[in-house]
């Protein structure tokens, strides 16, 4: 009688095995029920002049145990990513018509290519300019700007430097200053809009910041508007 390192009689299990029905589990994914069934098995037909090892058996029951604890905790992180979807989705819809801040100004300049870009202004301006800088903020570029309405413009820079200069492919960095219709100043940057929409998609919560999308866990600051 040929005996399995359970003490079970091998022959006997096999022939068990053979009856149970098949295509009930497709994936051939084994949870802790089906665990604790093969254990029932074994014991069921083990050789009774050979018992099991009851060590064996608290080792597998301290197994099983361990799995079904393993597959809860599982199931918790499952609830609390869920949860933590639905809360960044209401937090970016109570956002709508906030600033958001992306907490970058930087702009990326091609070889051989212009820079399109936008700024916010949260009023109507009289005069501006616009202030192409490096990584260490010197100033490259300026732009003027003239009278414009309240909101978010768009503007081009041809990647040249004051001197006419084109200028290396890379970061640069952009900000500007201006004086109010109502006569007072301020200055704004790249990277700060308001959010104007939120759109879920594939399980992420999307703001809408000037013409663009971005990702809602990106933005680094919301302020009242």
């Amino acid at each position: 009688m040929a005996i399995n390192a359970y003490g079970t009689n091998a022959a006997t299990t096999t022939a068990a095995a053979s009856t149970t029905p098949t295509g009930t589990n497709p994936n051939g994914i084994l949870g802790k029920d089906d665990f604790l069934k093969l254990l029932l098995l074994e014991l069921k037909y083990q050789d009774p002049t050979s018992p099991m090892d009851s060590e064996k058996i608290l080792t597998q029951t301290s197994q099983l145990a361990g799995l079904e604890a393993s597959e809860n905790t599982n199931n918790s992180l499952e609830a609390l990513a869920s949860s933590l979807t639905s809360s960044m989705q209401f937090n970016g819809i109570s956002a709508i018509g906030k600033i958001a801040d992306t907490g970058s100004n930087a702009v990326a300049l091609e070889k051989n290519s212009n820079v399109d870009f936008q700024l916010y202004f949260p009023e109507a301006i009289t005069t501006g300019e616009i202030k192409i800088m490096d990584v260490n903020g010197s100033t490259l570029q300026t732009m003027n700007v003239g009278a414009t309405a309240a909101g978010v413009a768009k503007y081009t820079w041809d990647g040249t430097s004051s001197n006419g200069e084109k200028l290396k492919e890379g970061t640069y960095y952009i900000e500007a200053s201006y004086a109010g219709a109502n006569g007072v100043d301020g200055t704004t940057r790249v990277g700060r809009y308001p959010i104007e929409s939120i759109k879920f998609d594939s399980g992420k919560t999307l703001a809408k910041l000037g013409a663009a999308y971005v990702d809602f866990s990106t933005i680094k600051e919301v302020l009242a508007k």
